[in-house]
This record gives C-alpha cells, structure tokens and sequence, in this order.
C-alpha cells in the first residue's frame, strides 16, 4: 500500500504498542536574516506580503504551533509597518503636488526676469529666492518620509522571511507524529531480537568487527563525526546509491549530478538557518580571505535539496515541464550541534555523508481544460516521492513506521512532512520498543515557500500571470544510517555475517553475505 493512502493511527492510541512518543528531535528556528553580500545574479525574494498583512492571526498562531514563539508579533508588525507606509503614501501626495505647483511657477518667473532684465519693483528676485527656498524645504521633507517608506519596506521584507511557512491542515498541531502505516513490520509480531538481546549488535561493533567501517584512523584524520566505509563498506554505500537512482529514474526522475558548495543566501532561502535557535552552528561557511571578505559568502550544502533548488533560481520555468522532477546524489555537511549519545553513535549522526535526494517543482494551478485541480499538484508529486521512498525501504527489507509530522518538527520552509524510521536493536533500552526507533527519510511539501525566495516562476500553461510553482523534496537515500539499519537488522548471529538485500547484490558484485565465521 502507497504510504500516503495508509489509515493515519493516532500514536497515544498506540501506547499498548509502546509507540508513545518520548524523544524530540532538534529543529531549526529561524533567525535575523544576515546582511551578507549577494551576487549580481542574486534574485530578489518576494515573500506574501498581502497574504502575511491581511491574515496577521493565522500567521501569529502557526508561529506558535511551530515553536517560533519569538516570531509570533512579527505578523502584527508587518501590518503596523504597512499601515505606517500607506500613510506616508498619502501624506506625500500634497508635498509632491506642491512642489511640482512650484516648480512651474519658479520656471515662470525666471523666464520673466530673464526676458525683463532688471525687474522695476526690485521684488521678482526675492519672490523667486522664495519659492526655490520653500520648494527646497518640500523636497527634503519628501526625501525623510521616502527614506522612511523605505526603511518600513526593508523591515516589512526582513520579518516575512524570516516567518515559517504555513502548515498544511494535515500537520498534526503540537509535539506528537501520527502513525500512519507500517513497512516490513507486524506491532504484534515484533523481531525476535526484542525477547532475545544476544541476537542484536550495534553496527558500531558489526562493521568494525567484518572490516567494514574504521572509525580509529577518521578520528586520527579529521575527529569524532566522520568516517572510513573500506572493503564490502564501500561497495555497499555505492550500491545504495544506484539502487536508489534506479528506483527514481524508473519512476521519471532525472538525474542530476549537483555541487556541495552554494552561496549562503541559497541555503537560507531554501531554509536552513546557518544556526539554530540556541545559536549553535548547523551549517559550515567556507571561510574567506580577507580580501574576499566583500564577495558573497559560501557554505557548504547541507543536503542536495539546496543546490537542486537553486538549479532553476531566477528563471522562468514552462508550465508544459511541470511537474519537473530531480535525482541527486551528493556528498552532505552538516554540523549537527549538540551532545552526542548512545542514539547518535556510530553511523547515524555524522558531519559528512553520502545522500541521494529527491526534488520537485509542480504547477498548483486548476487545470485549464477542466477547471479544476491540478492534474498534478504537489499533493500529487508529494505521494509520489512517498512511494519511491516506500518502494527501497520495502525491498531493503528493513521494519519501518512512516509518521506525519507535527507542526513543532517541521523546518521552516516545510508545510507538510512525514518521517521513515527504521528500527535500530542497539537503541532498544528498558524493553521499551520506542527508543529503537530511528529516521531514515524524510519528505517535505514547501508549497511556495522556497520559489519566493529564490524567484523562480512558472508561466504558460493557459494562465497569463506567472506564478510561483510549488516545490517538493525528500530523501531516496541516507546512506550512513542506512548501512547501519542494514548491518543491525541483518546480522546472523549463529553464522556471523550480513545477509545483503538481495536488490543490492548485483550492484556489489553478487556477494550476498558479508562476513563468516570461517571467511
């Protein structure tokens, strides 16, 4: 069954189950956008501000719902500041209208002097000093309020971006996921490794054991977080990878081979905030000489979503391409702040990886020959990317839940997003299933939120006005923490090897175990 048709199952109806959802996972807030350099070819965001100004309540309460309490006044003050700007609008009109009255009237005189000569009252000059005098006055008066109107229009601009998006009504509101549906998995048939903990391993142990990751020599090269996949590692993270292209070509997903480095500006458009809301570091800047110090800053790309995204930054895209769909495999950095546990050991919380992402732009527009939705919204290529990711999981043979994510979880361009996690027998703790639970895909709607921002448009399409496409993104494949559900979930304890998803075996060579007691 395609994930997005699955039942949603409340999760606190599931406690019997031990679904109950105790641990958070950290998220980005959005913060003061930076006044850093931006390239000429920097396109001009363009947030709603109609929309943000006549709907100030709703956009102040989802601030709250997605945990952006500090956020919440800033819709109130973008209908102040557009009040304010209207006014000075208005006031301008009779200082403008008088000075273009006086100028006439300064050209009219000096046109009589200079015909006249001396004036035989002596008080034409004074009258022109006069006029210039006054008209002068006007004219600085207009310049403060313009100035003004500007600096209203420059904080009007600052405070809409720095807003979440929307949520999507079907976000849950607060802190807890909804289950939607199972892969691999039966709640009353738990693996066996849950009554029998001699069975389980943590990766960790497995792959350092059967050579296939080295964590010593990536501590001695670059420090804690990174890595060497070596021998059956590696051919296994280059088989995740073309598994998961496959699956999405065969889909009509084109491939896309994208940069790790982007201007910082494209990053923060799409999204991620260089720090979160504790102002810890999240993403990496490439840093700069000092005679650079005045170009455009770099980051390293946390996610191939960022480079895919700004593949069509500032351009016009067909409506007759749409729906428009991307592969990518790339290499991904990201700081990852925070203290480090038994949950983040290993494989599954590390600075660099390798990630396979799945983006998309569609037209949501009513189709023109019919009149009504879209034939294919972002719902539409939202279900889509659901199924590709449910697809790998399910040939993966992994167990997996997928989860609709509440309104508290979700980064600030997503208006929708639902969570894959795999189970991990090393997270198992106190016999309580919920702690072995673990992302492994993620898949967001941002609606228009990052096509604002990065001024991409769609036109055509039997629609005059050009409109701001819709764009979708989620993860075909992480390939770290996936190695490590592999390794976990398919160890054989009595035979000490890993059994290899018979779907990767040709991309590997045909090896179908790794590892033997007597190998």
């Amino acid at each position: 069954m395609a994930a997005s048709r699955a039942p949603y199952i409340c999760l606190q109806c599931q406690s019997r189950h031990g679904l109950s959802r105790s641990l958070r996972r950290n998220f980005t807030s959005s913060s003061r956008r930076s006044d850093v350099p931006r390239p000429p070819t920097a396109p001009k965001p363009v947030p709603d501000v109609k929309h943000i100004r006549q709907n100030a309540e709703l956009y102040a309460k989802n601030c709250i719902e997605r945990n952006y309490a500090s956020h919440a006044e800033y819709p109130s003050r973008i209908r102040q500041l557009s009040d304010e700007a209207r006014r000075l609008d208005h006031d301008l009109q009779a200082p403008r209208s008088r000075v273009k009255q006086l100028e006439k009237s300064i050209a009219k005189l000096a046109r009589t002097i200079a015909q006249d000569g001396e004036n035989k009252d002596g008080n034409a000059s004074e009258e022109l000093a006069a006029l210039r005098q006054e008209a002068q006055r006007l004219k600085e008066e207009s310049q403060t309020m313009m100035t003004r109107k500007e600096d209203y229009a420059d904080e009007i601009q600052r405070l809409a971006l720095s807003l979440p998006n929307l949520s999507s009504s079907e976000t849950p509101v607060g802190d807890d996921p909804t289950l939607v549906s199972y892969i691999n998995y039966d709640p009353a048939s738990p693996p066996t490794w849950v009554n029998d903990r001699e069975s389980s391993h943590s990766h960790v142990d497995i792959g350092s054991n059967l050579g296939l990751i080295d964590f010593t020599s990536s501590a001695t090269s670059t420090g804690w977080g990174w890595y060497f996949l070596t021998n059956e590692g590696a051919l296994l993270e280059h088989a995740l990878v073309q598994y998961a292209l496959s699956v999405a070509r065969r889909h009509g997903w084109r491939v896309v081979s994208p940069p790790s480095i982007v201007y910082s500006y494209i990053a923060e458009a799409c999204g991620f905030q260089p720090r979160d809301q504790n102002n810890e570091q999240q993403i990496w800047a490439i840093e700069q000489s000092e005679k650079d110090k005045s170009k455009p800053q770099r980051s390293l790309a946390a996610t191939a979503e960022i480079p895919l995204a700004a593949m069509y930054a500032g351009r016009d895209i067909d409506a007759s391409e749409l729906p428009l769909k991307l592969v990518g495999a790339s290499r991904c950095y990201r700081a990852e702040a925070g203290a480090r546990g038994v949950d983040t050991k290993g494989l599954y919380r590390v600075h660099e990886f390798t990630k396979v992402e799945l983006f998309g732009w569609a037209d949501n527009i009513p189709d023109p020959t019919t009149a009504s939705s879209p034939s294919t919204s972002s719902e539409t290529l939202f279900s889509e990317l659901l199924s590709i990711q449910t697809e790998i999981l399910t040939s993966l043979g992994l167990p997996c839940r997928i989860l609709e994510m509440p309104s508290t979880d979700l980064g600030a361009s997503a208006s929708r997003k639902r969570d894959i996690e795999a189970l991990f027998p090393s997270r198992f703790r106190n016999s309580d299933l919920e702690t072995a639970w673990g992302e492994v895909t993620s898949a967001s709607i941002c609606t228009d939120y990052q096509s604002r921002r990065l001024g991409t448009r769609a036109r055509g399409g039997g629609i005059k006005e050009a409109r701001f496409p819709h764009t979708v993104n989620g993860t075909a494949m992480a390939v770290p923490r996936v190695i490590a559900a592999i390794l976990e979930n398919g160890w054989d304890v009595e035979k000490g090897v890993v059994v290899i998803p018979e779907v990767l075996r040709s991309f590997m060579g045909g090896i179908e175990v790794i590892g033997g007691k007597n190998a």
